[in-house]
């Protein structure tokens, strides 16, 4: 039964895969945003990272686990301009149905902005933001594997614009305790808009990701690998008229160039079995935000630290998005 179920899913994954966008113009983005600290640490993704955090499961519904019973997240990331960006998310572990269920919000929010006609005279101000509200579940389906999906509801809302969505995400984990392997895959936002902000329908950020973790046995040392947006190969974007007027020859960007932008990388050592120190890098976020004609220090770096307690875990993680500029990110979770 459950092989059957299994099957059934992965029949329709590749019914969805044909809906969905190849191109980088997709709305919704912030769907993308790292839901906490340890995640972030790691270079913003990961989908084959076993750990007692339960956001962890807002990029794979298949980490949900167990021993995640009754535990609360709480997240906040605060960016320039007032902007605030924050998840929280809980879980629960049915004994009756063997599944672990997780519950939470997503949410962005942009502060002020004030409101003008066509001709620029000031008519008020709005507060826009993006929330979305997800439900997961996540059960073994044979030995070693586990199975997980997220429905979520999206609501976005800028000034008289507004606009909401259904998404799912189809996850799977692998996790060999004894020998240290995690392996994860995901399609992630699959979906429709159910209201558009105008007459015309917009594609959701879909993306498919595989991922490797492996913990170095006997060592306190864990190395992370996760490749993502794997269904398009060229990430780069070429806009004609700015290369021309910047001086830019894209012919000279290499194949290899463009397959390096997928990756992600991480590394993390454990001290104790009570702290974690974590590095990652993303180097198509480096790609994407470096500055032309400057050097573009640590951009793509993030890092972050976790304590954990009986009955709390506190995290902590810095990430840097352009010109050595980091953000800060915060999280507490609870164990009731």
């Amino acid at each position: 039964m459950r092989k059957s179920i299994f099957s059934c899913s992965l029949i329709l994954i590749t019914h969805l895969l044909n809906a969905q966008t190849l191109g980088g113009s997709a709305i919704y983005n912030f769907l993308k945003l790292s839901p906490g600290p340890q995640l972030s640490a790691v270079g913003g993704t990961n989908i084959s990272l076993i750990s007692q955090d339960v956001s962890t499961s807002w990029n794979n519904p298949a980490l949900l686990r167990e021993t995640m019973h009754k535990q609360l997240a709480t997240n906040f990331t605060s960016f320039y301009a007032g902007i605030q960006n924050g998840h929280v998310q809980g879980a629960w572990h049915d004994e009756k149905f063997s599944t672990t269920f997780g519950l939470g919000v997503h949410y962005v929010h942009y502060g002020e902005t004030t409101q003008t006609d066509v001709a620029g005279n000031i008519q008020g101000s709005f507060r826009p933001f993006d929330f979305a509200v997800h439900l997961s579940a996540s059960r073994e389906f044979i030995d070693k594997w586990h199975f997980g999906t997220t429905l979520k509801y999206i609501q976005s809302s800028y000034g008289i614009y507004r606009s909401n969505a259904l998404a799912l995400d189809m996850g799977l984990n692998y996790y060999d305790s004894t020998k240290g392997w995690q392996m994860g895959f995901l399609a992630r936002n699959m979906g429709t808009q159910l209201k558009t902000y105008g007459s015309t329908g917009e594609d959701l950020p879909f993306d498919l990701q595989l991922g490797i973790t492996r913990r170095v046995m006997s060592s306190p040392f864990q190395f992370s690998f996760t490749a993502q947006r794997i269904h398009q190969f060229d990430l780069i974007h070429n806009d004609t008229v700015f290369n021309a007027n910047e001086g830019l020859n894209r012919n000279l960007d290499t194949w290899f160039n463009n397959l390096f932008r997928h990756f992600v990388f991480a590394a993390q050592i454990f001290p104790s079995e009570k702290i974690e120190c974590s590095i990652g890098y993303n180097i198509l976020r480096r790609a994407e935000l470096g500055q032309l004609n400057q050097t573009n220090g640590i951009t793509g770096i993030s890092f972050g630290l976790g304590v954990h307690l009986k009955k709390m875990q506190i995290r902590y993680a810095r990430s840097h998005y352009q010109s050595n500029t980091g953000f800060n990110q915060f999280g507490l979770n609870l164990s009731f």
